[in-house]
């Protein structure tokens, strides 16, 4: 089994179940965005959702996709940056815990949470502080780590620090590993299109997009943002909610189906269903069943709070992965 590498921003998350959109209309958050906050407005926001239902975790894209990936048992590896807090070490416990082995910088600055405002829909925005997850630097990337991991995942959400970005992705490609990408958000995409376009051409061998993303970054519905996506890289993925998803390698197209699910929380859907996909790839499976892999883990994700699983859960989709890989 192939060895993973994630890199991203470190946070940790505060689940938060609002009764209706108005709240986001208060502090001008676009439903389903992420958008990034400074710390008054953070704080505002947390003090603002007194009183309803909240859980912690420990969180951010690439993280929920290594932690997923390990609890899967997936050999995996995540580097970022936590504050000298007890913020810090919370997310630090979490990941070890899952089995990920972690790669962190500790700075004086807290460490970033992601207030999550979940809709009645289920559907999720964030406001994002990022504290000392935005000081992960290219100095923080140590070249040996990457020389034991065959695959790297990295965020979209990175994409603002190029030359971090591109450190990262100069060091997997020179140790001739494979480089995933999530796409992150749609307003991420819009603001940094043609450096997406530009770093997807030249490093990336899989990306992951929902409709939003993948509309963003090339105009068009799914099939057809699919289409251009895979023109950049070897395997593309879009993620279109119950749809399903739709893969593509080549001339080869796969439409895969979503499970039947009971959504309360969308929160780390996409980040899972990559966690899914990875560990099918990573043991060499065919594309279709990496896909089905993805949808369990995104199914199974959205009928909790928050993107972390219970091990009663995992077992039964390790149950399921096993049920996959014997299918002919």
């Amino acid at each position: 089994m192939k060895k993973i590498l994630g890199i991203g921003n470190a946070l940790v998350d505060i689940m938060t179940v609002i009764d209706d959109d108005r709240i986001l209309e208060k502090f001008s958050l676009p439903k389903a965005s992420m958008q990034l906050v400074d710390s008054e407005k953070s704080e505002i926001i947390k003090k603002g959702t007194v009183g309803y239902n909240k859980t912690m975790s420990s969180g951010g894209s690439a993280a929920n996709t290594i932690h997923g990936l390990a609890m899967l048992g997936v050999e995996t590896g995540f580097v970022g940056t936590v504050g000298n807090d007890e913020t810090g070490d919370f997310f630090e416990k979490d990941m070890k815990e899952a089995g990920v082995k972690t790669f962190l910088s500790r700075r004086s600055t807290a460490t970033g949470t992601a207030v999550v405002l979940i809709s009645p829909d289920s559907e999720r925005t964030f406001a994002t502080h990022l504290g000392a997850a935005i000081e992960l630097s290219a100095n923080d990337i140590d070249p040996t780590i990457f020389k034991d991991h065959e695959i790297l995942y990295l965020e979209g959400y990175l994409i603002a620090n190029r030359p971090l970005f591109e450190k990262a992705c100069k060091i997997a490609h020179d140790n001739k590993m494979k480089i995933a990408l999530d796409l992150a958000s749609y307003n991420i995409v819009e603001s940094n299109i043609d450096y997406f376009k530009e770093i997807i051409n030249k490093y990336i061998d899989i990306v992951f997009a929902n409709e939003d993303e993948a509309k963003a970054f090339t105009g068009s519905l799914p099939l057809e943002a699919l289409n251009s996506i895979s023109q950049s890289c070897n395997i593309a993925i879009v993620k279109a909610g119950k749809e399903g998803s739709y893969i593509k390698q080549g001339e080869e197209i796969i439409k895969i189906g979503s499970i039947n699910a009971r959504s309360i929380d969308t929160t780390g859907a996409g980040d899972l269903y990559a966690a899914g996909f990875l560990y099918g790839y990573a043991n060499n499976l065919p594309l279709e069943k990496c896909g089905l892999i993805g949808s369990v883990l995104a199914g199974n994700v959205i009928e909790v709070l928050g993107a972390k699983m219970d091990n009663n859960r995992w077992k039964t989709i390790h149950n399921v992965i096993t049920d996959i890989n014997n299918a002919e």
